[in-house]
C-alpha cells in the first residue's frame, strides 16, 4: 500500500543516508543490522534496506553529487514541499538543497533548524508498512538540541504541527521533553541539553540522532568494529541506557540500543 505524504501530516515518513559509496554502506549495515538491500525507485544511486522483508530506511550515493555531508536523515512529510521551504526560511532555518524531483515518487528538500539540526522534507508517495518509533519498530528519532521547547515551535511551523488539519501530528511535554506523535503513537522526542561544537563530539552538536534496535549491543558493536566503523564515547544518555553511537567508515554517526522500546517516557 503506499500513501501520500500529505496523508501523514508533518509525521516522520523516512529516514535516509547520504552516502559515498553504496556497496561499502550496504555491505557495513548488512555486517552490523543484518539488513538486506534491494534497488529502490529512485535510479541506480539509491537503495532500500529492508529487516524482515520490511523496509527500514534507504542509502543514497549521492553525497558528492549533492555536496552534502555524509549523514543519516530524518524526512518529515509536507504537503507542498515549495511551501514548507518558504516556511522553514522564514522561521530562520536554512534549505541547503531543493526541492529536487525524484520521478515518478517526489520531491525533497534538505534543511537546517536554527540550532543547525539537519532534516528532510518528502512531498509525494510515501510506504505505508513504513513506520518509526515504539513498539516493533526498528528504528526511533531524537532531536538532541539547546532547546526542545523553541525546537518544537520551529518544527511546528515548519511542518505544521499541531495544526487544525486533520491527521496531524500531536505534540506534548513529557518529563521534560517534547513527543511528537502520530495518530496516539509517539514518533520523534525532542530533548533539551549541553550542546557542544568540539570535532571530537560530532554527538552532542544540535542534530537528528537515529537510533537502531539491535538484540544484542556487543555483537553489533563488535561488528561495526570489525568492519571499520568506530565507538563514539560520551552520548548525551544516562549511564543506565544500552546504547552506543558509532560512526560508520563513511563518517556517518548513529545509535545501537539495546532496550525494547524507545528510551523516553510513554505517557504523561
Amino acid at each position: 500500500m503506499v500513501l501520500v505524504a500529505a496523508e501523514l501530516a508533518g509525521a516522520p515518513c523516512w529516514i535516509s543516508m547520504t552516502a559515498r559509496d553504496l556497496a561499502a554502506s550496504e555491505a557495513f549495515y548488512h555486517a552490523v543490522l543484518g539488513w538486506k538491500f534491494r534497488r529502490g525507485s529512485l535510479g541506480r544511486a539509491f537503495s532500500v534496506a529492508e529487516a524482515d522483508g520490511v523496509p527500514v530506511a534507504g542509502v543514497a550515493a549521492v553525497a558528492r553529487e549533492l555536496a552534502v555531508a555524509v549523514a543519516w536523515t530524518p524526512y518529515f512529510a509536507v504537503e507542498d514541499a515549495d511551501d514548507a521551504v518558504a516556511r522553514i526560511r522564514e522561521r530562520g532555518g536554512t534549505v541547503g538543497v531543493g526541492p529536487v524531483a525524484y520521478p515518478p515518487r517526489g520531491r525533497a528538500a534538505l534543511a537546517t533548524d536554527r540550532e543547525g539540526a539537519t532534516f528532510g522534507i518528502w512531498e509525494g508517495r510515501v510506504m505505508a508498512d513504513w513506520r518509526i518509533g515504539n513498539g516493533a519498530a526498528p528504528a526511533w528519532l531524537e532531536l538532541h538540541t539547546r532547546d526542545a521547547f523553541d525546537a518544537a515551535l520551529f518544527y511546528g511551523e515548519a511542518l505544521r504541527w499541531a495544526s487544525d488539519s486533520s491527521g496531524c501530528c500531536e505534540v506534548s511535554y513529557e518529563q521534560d521533553q517534547v513527543v511528537l506523535r502520530y495518530e496516539g503513537e509517539p514518533v520523534a522526542r525532542l530533548n533539551s541539553g549541553p550542546v557542544e561544537e568540539a570535532a571530537e563530539k560530532p554527538h552532542l552538536r544540535p542534530r537528528w540522532l537515529v537510533h537502531f534496535r539491535v538484540r544484542d549491543l556487543e555483537a553489533a558493536t563488535a561488528a561495526a568494529l570489525a568492519h571499520g566503523g568506530t565507538v563514539v564515547p560520551g552520548g548525551p544518555w544516562p549511564a543506565t541506557t544500552r546504547q552506543v553511537t558509532v560512526r560508520d567508515p563513511d563518517g556517518a554517526l548513529f545509535t545501537l540500543d539495546e532496550s525494547r522500546t524507545a528510551p523516553w517516557p510513554v505517557g504523561p
